[in-house]
């Protein structure tokens, strides 16, 4: 497969991908780190002569260990074995699509897995077990227990409550949100940092005040969104709508900041996949 044959391959995965990272990570902005971290490393290993039989397998065995380096080094919970089971029957027929990633996480890691692969993503037990580096009488066994865990889960309240970030961060994003509804742009750039980094998701990344202008004008010029403070993941944001579908975000905005200033804005506005069952809430 030529080069430029692999990187077209990378690109149609990449929605499958992120999928299976954001359930596994237990949230779609670390999903899309992970997901990068995937693409960089399946790139180097192509460029060093990496020869690949099934390249979808593959990519998800580098993904499926890439998550797991990422929850081993967040260490915010504990993680528990792979091996390790709960009871409980098959899971009915139902839209899991929909279940919302921080559910995902409260599964042991290779039912997480078993269930993604194949609820999710359509793979097959024999996959699920090349991928997870397990037995296919494991992965069987993870599914089936997964299933049921998930059902229970998803039958639990939701937890609505505002999610917790710091005062200053909340009260910075919910100001860049006004200055955006209002459209005032200069006001924004005179927030920036000269080395202000500026990354579209899955499009381009530009570095510097002035190379990010074009980005600003393109928003002032479009009619169609409407913008609302809120969270993703916990994490302050600015959640884009579509006028004529306010129901959830079409995209989101996140940002990076050095004292006063925006040292970094990362816009998902060409990562639709990034919004399925992402955890969100309006806040303004």
């Amino acid at each position: 497969m030529s080069i430029e044959g692999f990187e077209d391959r990378l690109a149609a995965l990449r929605p499958r991908l992120h999928r299976y990272c954001a359930r596994m990570t237990g949230s779609t902005v670390d999903g899309e780190d992970v997901l990068q971290d995937t693409i960089v490393k399946a790139l180097s290993a192509r460029a060093e002569g990496a020869k690949v039989d099934n390249l979808e397998g593959w990519l998800f065995r580098i993904a499926h260990n890439t998550s797991l380096d990422l929850l081993r080094r967040r260490a915010r919970r504990t993680i528990v074995p792979l091996t390790e089971d709960l009871e409980g029957a098959p899971m009915p027929e139902t839209d899991i699509v929909a279940v919302g990633f921080q559910t995902f996480l409260r599964l042991p890691e290779l039912q997480r897995c078993a269930v993604i692969l194949k609820d999710v993503l359509g793979h097959s037990i024999d996959e699920i077990a090349s991928i997870a580096g397990c037995t296919p009488a494991a992965a069987k066994s993870a599914l089936q227990r997964g299933r049921g865990a998930l059902r229970r889960l998803a039958q639990l309240p939701a937890d609505t409550r505002l999610p917790l970030m710091p005062d200053a961060a909340r009260q910075k994003m919910a100001v860049f949100v006004d200055l955006f509804r209002t459209g005032d742009f200069d006001t924004i750039r005179s927030m920036l940092a000269d080395d202000v980094k500026l990354e579209l998701v899955n499009r381009l990344k530009w570095d510097g005040r002035e190379k990010i202008v074009p980005y600003f004008t393109r928003y002032a010029e479009e009619t169609r969104w409407r913008f609302a403070f809120g969270a993703v993941d916990g994490r302050p944001a600015m959640l884009v709508f579509d006028r004529d579908a306010m129901g959830k975000p079409s995209h989101f905005v996140l940002l990076e900041w050095r004292n006063e200033q925006i040292s970094a804005i990362r816009d998902f506005l060409f990562a639709p996949y990034a919004t399925e069952a992402m955890d969100w809430v309006r806040l303004g």
